[in-house]
């Protein structure tokens, strides 16, 4: 692809020489730089310019009469607007390659990275951003390991942007604090219910719509026992246990973030049973809601029950990989997802 510009010069004079002057293929030559100058640094596009322009003087040579100064002209023209075409490209980069570096740092603030185990508890993150020039959006994660046991976080804020990543930013923020500081899980999901309000409060959001968030909480006990489940309005994560496939549903419903003093602050905390070997998945909805060209929905369920007993790495890369493939690699939503399963052979806890 680079050396294309290249490639069309030698074939449009390759051409100009071995066909008759009728022809005029010459007059292509000043598509070499107009080609270059989406690919090349300036200087290389002028040189390019000036090597096109020889090659007409010297066909000129050869088949006289063949318009030589209007295609000169051309050749002229199109480089210097090729050359400035180039330069403004260059700004374009270097100012895309800026607000990368910002997002990868946002990107740090909101999704640190994380260990693959906590004590007894494996655990892998997937986050993929639905436009690439983002890297980072409404989606967030966070594990922490705390006297109360392993307490995860997953959630999806509605809206995009940066104020989307602030909200979310508030909310994981809050969670690290409240995870150690909250015995249960229904006071740490208050905890973030109101640091979501202030933030929308201080950073209201355009237009009607509140700004809400859903989230998914999930504590492991040390030393095994039932896990508690608090969902507010998330989707229900997928357990695979012993080959059967269950999605474990609330059995009654808690507020989503933000909405807590508009429909109250009942919480609820189910408990279910996580056994050595068996995967547990969380994920959003942007997970379910990838399509096909068709407009069918990514199948999460019949997937899931399809996989073996694996890592969770192999589990969450094996879905990225479907994820692109059903899609075609056309995300319309930001993805995020945590893969968790307890050791097989689980160490005594110190």
């Amino acid at each position: 692809m680079r050396l294309s510009p290249v490639v069309l010069t030698v074939v449009i004079a390759g051409l100009a020489y071995a066909t008759p002057p009728e022809l005029a293929f010459s007059r292509l030559l000043p598509a070499a730089p107009a080609l270059a100058a989406a690919m090349w640094p300036v200087l290389p596009t002028v040189a390019l310019g000036a090597a096109c322009l020889g090659l007409m003087l010297g066909l000129s040579v050869v088949f006289p009469g063949l318009g030589t100064w209007w295609t000169a002209g051309g050749i002229i023209a199109v480089t210097v607007a090729a050359a400035y075409g180039s330069h403004v490209r260059l700004q374009r980069e270097r100012t895309l390659f800026q607000v990368r570096l910002v997002a990868d740092a946002a990107q740090q603030v909101v999704l640190s990275p994380m260990p693959r185990r906590f004590g007894d508890v494996e655990i892998e993150s997937l986050y993929v951003a639905a436009a690439a020039e983002a890297r980072i959006g409404g989606d967030f994660y966070e594990v922490v390991d705390t006297p109360f046991g392993v307490r995860l976080l997953i959630g999806d804020v509605r809206g995009k942007g940066l104020p989307a990543v602030g909200a979310a930013a508030a909310i994981v923020n809050s969670f690290r604090e409240a995870a150690y500081g909250e015995a249960d899980m229904v006071s740490v999901a208050r905890r973030l219910d109101a640091s979501s309000a202030r933030y929308n409060a201080a950073f209201p959001p355009e237009g009607p719509m509140e700004r809400f968030a859903t989230a998914l909480l999930v504590e492991i006990p040390h030393g095994g026992g039932p896990i508690g489940i608090l969902n507010c309005g998330h989707p229900p994560p997928l357990l695979l246990a012993g080959g059967a496939l269950r999605a474990l549903e609330p059995s009654a419903p808690s507020p989503l973030l933000n909405l807590a003093e508009l429909i109250g602050d009942h919480y609820h905390v189910d408990t279910f049973d996580l056994a050595p070997g068996d995967l547990l998945l969380l994920y959003t909805d942007g997970v379910t809601e990838a399509r096909a060209r068709d407009g069918k929905f990514f199948p999460l369920a019949s997937w899931m029950g399809r996989q073996p007993r694996t890592p969770p790495h192999e589990l969450l890369a094996a879905l990225h990989r479907d994820l692109l493939h059903y899609s075609r690699g056309r995300l319309d939503d930001d993805i995020a997802a945590l893969a968790v399963r307890l050791s097989d052979h689980r160490p005594e806890r110190r």
